[in-house]
């Protein structure tokens, strides 16, 4: 039960991340909004999220876990709240941006939860298993609510629903983590926060997200590469202002000690390199499929419902063949992975029937449900229970980070290859070569998982196992 309640946390962040996309048409309708407005909508939400993350990490391991997860619920609430009844764009992208903070409050803390509660490898892998189902069932329910409610006529403005809808959720969490959730912190004599650190992370984070979604909507400007730029010096700042106060013994908002382990870093370079393939995948996916091959949009989402499906059924499976044959299991779900892709440049164009869309999306997803779960489980398998919040906080950070990048830099590569005037041929030209970098990037997935000690993914060998 303590499972339940707190990925729900980690249900309603998915969940909100993509409930918004279906509903844009009859916002932008409602509210009379402008095509800029309505991409800060969708991105407000992303870059409020990915900025705060690490300050929400932080805050879980100073104050309580349990306590912050349900101040983020809290704010969660009352942002869709906000959001719900929003009279005019701006209200709703301010609300939206709230909304990504609240998340990024309870989010480090579903991870840092998990580790601490789930303490054998295979209590954790099986824990880890349906964190990655929450994950797809999020990301599915997300887009089927938008749709839904955007579409039911016995109210006006129906499109309000898909924000209210988190205030049923969010109570319930509530009053099941006040009973049931125990709390959880770092033992420290003096509890400082280091306020002037956040401003500086924030800072950077925020100009480094914001700065790649301009780039993501309007292409790569003089502006965009400005805010690039100052984020990194920013970012620097913040590394050496943190190492300083860990050598004076001063509060510190990030403990670059994490560094020092080897699964950690694997972990990250793994998820980050995933996540570049997998946003990018979507994102070019949904392209050629709806311009290059002129598949309809209601028929091009119910392809990519199979992959979903996919995910999921693999995440309930993958703990069980984890615990069997440890890393062999996700370096199998690589090749599949790979195997897909490769097959998709070959098999398809516009004479392709459905039946092989579904079956190669399908088995897509078998392989992404396969891995996503051990990767947060590598990263974070074998840390203190000090560092738990800090990690999860900068794993999730990467992650966002990763997503959009792949965005921008495969999208870029895909429109590039694809010209002014594109044929067919183009766009299959230009698939193929998007696809191509996506296999680099799982072949990079592949080195890391490889070289993850064997230790952190141990095999579970038993004579009576069931597995």
């Amino acid at each position: 039960m303590k499972l339940v309640v707190i990925l729900s946390g980690q249900l309603l962040t998915i969940m909100d991340i993509f409930i918004i996309n279906v509903s844009i048409p009859s916002i932008q309708r409602d509210l009379h909004a402008s095509n800029g407005e309505m991409q800060l909508m969708i991105a407000s939400y992303l870059i409020g999220f990915a900025s705060f993350l690490i300050t929400g990490g932080r805050l879980g391991d100073l104050y309580g876990r349990k306590k912050t997860f349900m101040i983020g619920l809290v704010f969660f609430m009352l942002s869709s709240v906000a959001c719900g009844i929003s009279v005019g764009p701006e209200i709703l992208v301010i609300s939206r941006f709230i909304q990504g903070i609240s998340a990024a409050m309870m989010s480090p803390q579903v991870l840092s939860m998990i580790q601490v509660l789930f303490t054998t490898h295979e209590e954790r892998t099986k824990a880890m298993g349906w964190y990655g189902i929450t994950i797809g069932a999020g990301t599915i329910s997300g887009q089927f609510l938008g749709g839904y409610f955007s579409s039911v006529t016995w109210m006006e403005e129906s499109w309000r629903l898909i924000f209210l809808i988190n205030i049923p959720v969010c109570l319930l969490a509530l009053l099941f983590s006040k009973r049931i959730l125990n709390e959880s912190k770092i033992s420290v004599e003096k509890k400082t926060f280091d306020f002037f650190g956040v401003a500086i992370l924030v800072s950077g984070l925020f100009c480094f997200t914001y700065a790649l979604t301009l780039s993501e909507h309007q292409g790569i400007q003089v502006k965009s590469i400005v805010l690039a730029m100052i984020s990194i010096f920013i970012l620097i700042y913040f590394v050496k202002n943190q190492k300083m106060r860990l050598m004076h013994g001063k509060s510190y908002l990030m403990d670059f000690t994490l560094f020092s382990y080897k699964n950690f870093n694997l972990g990250i370079i793994a998820v980050s390199f995933f996540f570049i393939m997998l946003d990018s995948y979507f994102y070019i996916l949904s392209l050629f499929f709806q311009d290059g091959l002129q598949i309809g949009s209601m028929a091009a989402g119910e392809i990519i419902v199979f992959q979903g499906l996919g995910f999921i059924l693999a995440s309930v499976f993958s703990t069980r063949f984890i615990l069997r044959y440890g890393k062999k299991f996700l370096i199998t779900g690589l090749v599949l992975i790979m195997t897909v892709l490769i097959l998709q440049i070959i098999l398809i164009d516009q004479e392709t029937p459905f039946f092989v869309f579904f079956f190669l999306l399908f088995f897509h997803g078998i392989g992404v449900g396969s891995i996503i779960p051990s990767l947060a489980n590598i990263a974070l398998s074998g840390l203190p229970s000090t560092l738990a919040g800090n990690a999860s906080g900068v794993y999730n950070t990467f992650v966002q980070a990763a997503a959009i990048v792949g965005i921008i830099v495969v999208g870029s590569i895909f429109y590039y290859f694809l010209g002014t005037k594109p044929t067919s041929q183009n766009y299959h030209q230009a698939f193929s070569v998007a696809l191509a970098v996506n296999i680099i990037c799982l072949i990079i997935v592949l080195f890391s998982v490889g070289k993850v000690p064997e230790h952190i993914l141990p095999t579970t060998k038993r004579k009576n196992s069931k597995f």
